[in-house]
């Protein structure tokens, strides 16, 4: 049959399917009394991002599952882009009702004849048939469906609203919905910026995403992409200049290399690990169907993109040094026992028969062995059974990567940063680790379980200072000493290097960490008041978990348990404000996508916080100001001031040029074999905790690597930067209930003439502030009303603590358990003031 009689047969079959059509849809029309109200465009709801923006009002990164969408009005579209749109899908959309009478009959001609001459379904059927049927579905009852619900569409709204939820609703893309997603997605800017080559790339993907994705087949895509081109030309929308200009500048700057992935995956997210932790804040937050990857919400969050903008600087430099000197350390001590002492132990053991001793040859060799086979050989295996699908040679496979992520959580080295506003608890930065990948997830920074060690001391300092007991001056003698616990087992502490100082006042033991003096603190207190105040300040208020948290011996109160950063950061900003509570928060409000606040997650605890009215106080403001004051002795002559600086750190200037120093404080720990280092320190502003260290526990970072010399300066780096442009602002003085008052520096009394070993200003509750006048120095001693009794009658306890040290061995013996080697000179200083706290057994004591 020519195709001069195929034409016209399919023009009237065409008219006579139509025809019966409109009768049956004349018809149905009886049955849509309600369809106005059902149709109305704000009830569409397409799936939305819900989106997280910073303090500022800075977007930080979008959650969406499979539909990345963001919604733009027809007004904020560019007219180039219409024009392609509608060159594309239907040049005489404003013109027909709903359905086009030619563009059926061409579709009905071009299945009938195998040829591709596209859908006969107009823009208003394509929405209609997205929103209300299956257009997976390739039936005749399906097309009767959706020019149905086309005729209803066309009643119900104009032709731009139509077109906009068209360009907004519509499959664009590997998980992008819409014309604004797309254009970010495929052109890494929005619609705003949009070229004329851009927007006919964009509309060929309504007809077929997979097919004319450019980044995936760009060449099928330059060829349609053109036809579009050439189609705006022919209805006047472009010139041929214009047309050929934009194409050409396009593929010259095309970039062959991107690879095609899903839009979640390929998100841009700021602060990868604050986003995570609001993720899962979210989880708890939501209730019944909210569902935070669709339903397009709004987040307003309390970080600070400048703030976590530094944080991750300071942390990855930290975290590439902690890495590289503890890698060079490690294979350092390898080798040095490889060739001296593993030769020695095979010599002994041959002599004396030792066949248990003299396997390590053996034992070296196999662990090489071992190495080199997950790092190397493992991998290659797995890649080939997975692809010829051997699943009990990828079990083998499976378990030695799991092999390979042990040893790697061994001895790699990571670290957390989180940043507190004290005032207000806003979390303003946050780094849970090295990298936030698939594989690493953990948030340390409010998951991490690690021991504080020395930073733990001001916790229960503070209770000693209410106790009246202990004061800023307080007189305590640092010498070897056995503390019994509960249970009647020993425990002797020892200062770092083994060294004992003598006669040290409260102010300089907390300052320098010194671990004997704080154990007598500890011990003169006692374990309930230690507990009761630790767990206050942490915000601890369950009985097991506080219970499993604190052990009831003396190792407590060297920070020998575990807590996280968040829960350090939090009892720290207490003492910063004013003891009153600080709750951290991250979320401040949640809108939905009209902008309504649906949760207000700040004023709710802003109410629970002023219905404990006076319970707010987790310590009294007199006993936080005392604390802030001995604390501010560690940045300025303790194992912070290295960290600061020393001093320039916190040195900035005002509007008019003036040079001011901002108030700081805190405190540094190191824990046992030196695993793990620690700074948290606060200003007037806010409070940040720092920790390094190691995932699973048995190494050890080094000497060299301690809270003062590696999470210190970190610490003193970042609170620089949040610092900058911040007015000058000191610490809250409550109106009465403290005294400041000048005390001879070595006995803590009131100083006379001949107090000439200097003399330090401190800061007591009302009350507690010394009466008496030296006692030390020879000529007041009639003043002072005779000497205070020396430890066990001695006249100068320095006299035997000059000479008492723990012997010493050379620093590669004992690298892994304890060392008390001397340090060389340019880490002595540094190092001292650290208080390492030791393991409870010593092998040098025993």
């Amino acid at each position: 049959m020519s195709s001069k009689f195929i034409i016209p047969f399919f023009a009237i079959f065409t008219v006579i399917v139509v025809g019966v059509v409109a009768s049956g849809v004349g018809l149905a029309l009886a049955e849509t009394v309600n369809m106005k109200n059902q149709e109305n465009f704000q009830e569409f709801a397409p799936a939305l991002p819900t989106k997280l923006f910073d303090i500022n009002g800075v977007l930080i990164t979008e959650f969406s599952a499979d539909e990345k969408r963001e919604l733009v009005p027809l007004g904020a579209i560019p007219q180039r882009l219409i024009n392609a749109v509608l060159a594309r899908e239907d040049p005489e959309f404003y013109q027909h009702h709903g359905f086009s009478v030619r563009g059926i009959a061409r579709a009905f001609y071009g299945q009938f004849t195998g040829q591709s001459l596209g859908g006969g379904s107009t823009i208003t059927q394509q929405v209609a048939g997205t929103l209300y049927t299956d257009r997976a579905e390739r039936t005749f009852s399906r097309k009767v469906r959706e020019l149905w619900y086309a005729i209803q569409m066309e009643r119900r709204y104009t032709k731009d609203e139509i077109l906009e939820i068209y360009l907004n609703y519509m499959y664009m893309g590997p998980g992008v919905y819409g014309v604004q997603a797309a254009s970010k997605y495929f052109f890494n800017h929005g619609i705003e910026d949009i070229t004329l080559a851009e927007a006919a790339l964009l509309v060929i993907q309504l007809s077929s995403p997979a097919k004319y994705n450019p980044l995936d087949n760009p060449n099928v895509a330059r060829e349609r992409q053109r036809s579009v081109l050439d189609k705006m030309v022919e209805l006047g929308y472009a010139t041929n200049e214009e047309a050929d200009a934009s194409f050409n500048e396009y593929w010259d700057n095309y970039d062959y290399t991107r690879a095609s992935i899903s839009a979640y995956y390929n998100r841009d997210d700021k602060a990868p690990w604050f986003s995570e932790y609001v993720r899962r804040e979210l989880d708890n937050m939501m209730y019944g169907s909210m569902d935070y990857y669709r339903d397009g919400y709004t987040v307003r969050t309390t970080l600070n993109l400048e703030h976590q903008e530094a944080a991750e600087k300071y942390m990855s430099a930290g975290l590439t040094r902690a890495n590289r000197e503890y890698g060079a350390s490690r294979g350092n001590r390898l080798v040095r026992a490889e060739n001296t002492y593993i030769p020695i132990i095979d010599l002994l053991s041959l002599s004396f028969n030792m066949t248990g001793v003299r396997s390590t040859a053996t034992a070296r060799n196999q662990a090489r062995t071992m190495s080199r086979y997950t790092k190397v050989v493992n991998p290659v295996i797995d890649m080939a059974a997975l692809m010829f699908g051997m699943e009990d040679l990828k079990a083998l496979t499976n378990k030695g990567f799991a092999d390979l992520q042990d040893t790697i959580d061994q001895n790699v080295v990571e670290g957390a940063l989180i940043a507190i506003e004290n005032e207000t608890g806003y979390i303003t930065a946050i780094v849970g680790g090295s990298k936030y990948d698939a594989t690493n997830q953990l948030i340390r920074a409010t998951q991490g379980r690690v021991m504080p060690g020395s930073s733990f001391k001001p916790l229960y300092y503070s209770a000693a200072i209410d106790t009246g007991k202990f004061t800023p001056s307080t007189l305590i003698y640092d010498i070897p000493i056995v503390f019994h616990n509960e249970d009647g087992t020993p425990y002797i502490p020892l200062n770092f290097q083994g060294e004992w100082k003598g006669t040290v006042l409260l102010y300089s033991a907390l300052a320098h960490s010194m671990n004997v003096p704080s154990l007598k603190v500890l011990d003169g207190i006692g374990f309930d008041a230690a507990i009761s105040r630790a767990s206050e300040l942490m915000g601890i208020t369950d009985a097991d978990v506080i219970r499993r948290t604190f052990p009831r011996v003396y190792p407590m109160g060297l920070g020998i348990i575990s807590v996280a950063p968040i829960q350090m950061a939090r009892a720290f900003a207490i003492f910063a404000n004013q003891g009153r509570e600080v709750q951290p928060i991250a979320i401040r409000v949640i809108e939905d996508r009209n902008g309504k606040i649906i949760i207000d997650n700040e004023r709710n605890i802003r109410l629970e916080q002023q219905e404990k009215g006076k319970n707010i106080q987790v310590i009294t403001a007199q006993n936080a100001y005392v604390m802030t004051q001995l604390l501010k002795k560690t940045v300025e002559m303790g194992t912070l001031y290295s960290g600061s600086g020393y001093g320039s750190k916190f040195v900035f200037k005002d509007e008019s040029g003036e040079t001011f120093r901002m108030p700081a404080a805190g405190k540094t720990g190191t824990t046992q074999n030196w695993s793990d280092a620690w700074t948290v320190g606060f200003t007037p502003y806010y409070t940040t905790a720092i920790w390094f260290g190691f995932d699973k526990p048995g190494n050890s970072l080094g000497l060299n690597l301690t809270g003062a010399t590696l999470a210190g300066p970190v610490w003193g780096d970042f609170m620089r930067d949040i610092h900058q442009g911040l007015p000058y602002k000191n610490f809250t003085r409550p109106a009465e209930g403290v005294v400041d008052v000048t005390v001879c520096a070595r006995s803590g009394l009131i100083p006379t003439q001949a107090c000439n070993e200097g003399r330090v200003s401190l800061t007591f509750l009302s009350g507690t502030q010394p009466s008496q006048y030296c006692d030390i120095h020879a000529e007041n001693a009639s003043i002072a009303g005779g000497l205070r009794t020396p430890l066990v009658g001695l006249t100068d306890i320095n006299e035997l603590t000059r000479d008492l040290k723990m012997p010493t061995l050379p620093d590669d013996i004992l690298d892994t358990t304890i060392r008390f080697s001397t340090l060389r000179s340019s880490e002595t200083k540094e190092n001292l003031d650290e208080g390492l706290e030791m393991p409870d057994y010593n092998p040098l004591l025993d």
